[in-house]
């Protein structure tokens, strides 16, 4: 009888079909086919020609109205041999970028291949590649991250490597690599950022440099935010680290080091004036809008602003005839500290038809248009009255807030309703007593802002203002103090809230670039109007609130031949002064900012005039001068306001305390408590003798509230001033001011 079939012979023959043998032979075949594919992919791809920057095309930059502003684009690159720049700083950016760059044959492919797949597979852009392999990108090839690219790359890369010295290939990534700033290779690098020639860089500043590679926009110190320079240090660290390990720096050197903070930035020629200022800001919101830092340098655009060079100019103008003219800033320290900024806006389009950043791009770099660093102080509390209408918030006895609630005006009145203390002072420690919400706008009465924003509470305050527009949420904290403005804000953040309000309540994001057209793409203006954050009524009533501040408030300066809206803002210890406001068709915020020559925030007072620079002063005045021009002398157009009812009626004035017409000399002694029980609203409006409805004041030189100036050690954040008539009609459509400009 045969032997049972158990299957042995089966496997047995498997066995055969793939014997170690075989496939390890095959194993080698393949390992043959690759290599020599890869031979012939090594000849067949030669060096190509260098492409340097000899491609590069200058960037067109044109008004709204095609005519050009600028034009860039020239490369601000200076070669310089590894001879000029010290043997530390080479280190430092091998360590950076490619430690084994002495031992290696210029090629990483583990690296590679994992950037390569990462990039077929749409993964994202990875590194991986070393200094020769950086080097061949810009110096020969393109900054495409394809696939083909990258075996490019890989292949110039290796006969790079055969037939140029490793200094030979160090000094050209050093000279080719861009580093931010406009800074094309290692010496404009120093230059920009510290001010030196390469030769002079110490070596913790080539290893920021080194650092700055990897990312040159967000690894920029001085315009960085606090996780772009938590990123920047890290980096740094790991650089000089990495110096320690491979033997290039003594220990005890690298403990002594100290992050060696970069200057300022300062302009190429050909910005000067505003040029520079409207150039940078265009930059920034092509780069918010998906266009690499790189490829705006690489040139080729013609970018559209929706700047209007007529109003532009009558920006500029309105500066120099308000403030420049009344300054000698080359003889008069104080005045030197005085920095100016304005954005204005078009509400219905939210187009930025001019901003102005300074007295010129080649003097003050710094945008004071854009900068973020200065509070906004009281231009803060319509936010507030905002929150308050649109939470339909109630004080701390039940009373819903509106323009017509009494609070209690008293300086340095504790808060009630808080578990963090909080006692304002009013401007000159002038204390109101029993005030409507419509008075404390006009006047900025700091002490009833404080406690409106416990009734309405911090943290939808902070909700609203996010809502609006206001930026970066994470720099201002849930405590009453946000009422008086002390986060930071800019002049575009702030006009873009007040082009909101002035919108009723349909969200408007501040536009500067019409369209940026280049041969291989077109970037169209951002749709700006957004949808409704706030409900028109609430917007219209904060509006109409305003209206009462330029009427007969703080505001005066700003008045003209147009309806107007704004609220006066001066900020903590003098540093900065504000007046944003709004008219039907345009928006504008101007501020003043005290900054010494090193850049620190200093004090406005005694400055551009004896005491205090409130906004209602030389901001105010800027203002109105701009807005007069910008509006040909004038406007018809009023308010369309649809108000919330709470403005309606007001306190029947035999039932409440006036505030004194003249300011205390001093503070109140009592503090109540509590807020004043709630008073019965007259079933038809109060007669008043004189309307400022009807009756405009006119202006005088300065305002009233600038005299006399506390000292600057108890100067509190703005509010206070003469207590005139509430502001606004009962029909909530603010007459028109005739008051002379």
């Amino acid at each position: 009888m045969g032997r049972p079939d158990t299957g042995k012979a089966k496997k047995s023959g498997i066995r055969r079909l793939f014997s170690w043998k075989k496939l390890l032979g095959t194993f080698f075949v393949c390992c043959l086919l690759g290599m020599g594919a890869l031979y012939v992919v090594y000849l067949m791809v030669p060096v190509p020609t260098a492409n340097a920057e000899a491609t590069m095309q200058s960037n067109i930059y044109k008004y709204s109205n095609g005519k050009i502003l600028a034009r860039t684009g020239e490369i601000n690159r200076e070669i310089v041999g590894l001879d000029k720049i010290p043997e530390q700083v080479q280190k430092a950016f091998v360590a950076a970028e490619n430690k084994t760059f002495y031992k290696d044959n210029g090629v990483d492919i583990k690296g590679t291949t994992r950037a390569a797949w990462s990039t077929v597979t749409g993964k994202g852009k990875q590194g991986g590649s070393t200094i020769t392999q950086q080097y061949v990108k810009n110096y020969y090839l393109s900054q495409d991250q394809t696939a083909t690219r990258k075996l490019k790359e890989m292949v110039i890369a290796l006969k790079v490597d055969q037939n140029m010295s490793k200094n030979e290939i160090l000094a050209g990534y050093m000279n080719t690599s861009y580093y931010g700033r406009s800074a094309y290779g290692v010496q404009a690098a120093a230059r920009s950022y510290y001010g030196v020639d390469a030769s002079r860089l110490t070596t913790a500043q080539g290893a920021y440099l080194a650092a700055l590679l990897q990312a040159p926009n967000q690894y920029d110190w001085t315009s960085a935010n606090a996780t772009g320079r938590k990123l920047v240090e890290q980096r740094w660290n790991y650089v000089l680290d990495n110096m320690v390990e491979e033997g290039w720096l003594q220990p005890s050197e690298r403990a002594g080091m100290k992050f060696p903070v970069p200057q300022k930035p300062k302009p190429l020629p050909g910005m000067e004036g505003q040029t520079g200022y409207l150039v940078e800001a265009a930059n920034q919101e092509l780069m918010r809008r998906g266009v690499s830092e790189e490829d705006i340098k690489a040139g080729g655009w013609t970018v559209t602003l929706n700047i209007d060079e007529k109003k532009q100019k009558a920006l500029v103008k309105a500066v120099d005839r308000q403030l420049e003219a009344k300054l000698d800033r080359k003889g008069n320290e104080k005045h030197a500290v005085v920095q100016a900024g304005a954005t204005s806006v078009d509400p219905k389009t939210g187009a930025v038809v001019a901003m102005y950043g300074g007295v010129g791009a080649t003097e003050h770099w710094i945008s004071n248009a854009t900068r973020r660093d200065y509070q906004p102080a009281s231009t803060f509390k319509p936010i507030v009255l905002a929150s308050a209408l649109e939470n339909r918030s109630e004080t701390q006895d039940g009373r819903r807030i509106g323009l017509g609630t009494v609070y209690d005006g008293t300086s340095k009145r504790k808060v009630v309703g808080s578990d963090i203390p909080f006692d304002p002072e009013n401007e000159n420690d002038r204390s109101y007593g029993p005030i409507t919400v419509q008075k404390a706008t006009n006047s900025s009465v700091n002490s009833v802002y404080a406690q409106m924003i416990v009734d309405v509470g911090p943290g939808k305050v902070k909700k609203t203002a996010l809502a609006l527009g206001m930026k970066d949420g994470e720099d201002f904290p849930e405590a009453p103090a946000i009422s008086l403005g002390v986060m930071n804000a800019s002049t575009l953040d702030m006009a873009g809230v007040y082009a909101t309000l002035d919108n009723h309540g349909k969200l408007v994001t501040p536009t500067l670039v019409k369209s940026a057209e280049h041969k291989e793409r077109t970037v169209r203006g951002q749709n700006a109007i957004g949808g409704q954050v706030i409900s028109r009524e609430s917007a219209d009533t904060v509006t109409k609130a305003m209206a009462g501040v330029v009427r007969g408030g703080s505001g005066t300066n700003a008045a003209g031949d147009y309806a107007a809206a704004g609220k006066t803002g001066t900020s903590e210890n003098n540093r900065s002064a504000w007046f944003v406001g709004y008219t039907p068709e345009l928006v504008t915020a101007v501020g003043l900012f005290g900054e010494d020559p090193k850049g620190n925030q200093v004090t406005l007072t005694n400055t551009i005039n004896r005491g205090r620079a409130n906004g209602g002063g030389i901001p105010a005045k800027v203002w109105g001068d701009y807005t007069t021009r910008a509006l040909n002398g004038g406007s018809d157009a009023q308010f369309d306001l649809k108000t919330d009812g709470t403005d309606a009626v007001e306190p029947d004035p035999s039932r409440t305390t006036e505030a004194p017409e003249e300011p205390t000399d001093e503070p109140t002694t009592a503090s109540p408590t509590t807020t004043p029980p709630a008073t019965e609203p007259a079933t038809t409006p109060p007669t008043r003798t004189s309307d400022p409805a009807t009756t405009p004041p006119t202006p005088t030189e300065e305002p009233t509230t600038e005299e006399p100036s506390p000292p600057p050690s108890i100067e509190p954040p703005d509010g206070g001033g003469p207590d005139p008539e509430p502001g606004g009609d009962p029909t909530g459509r603010p007459t028109r001011s005739t008051t002379p400009r």
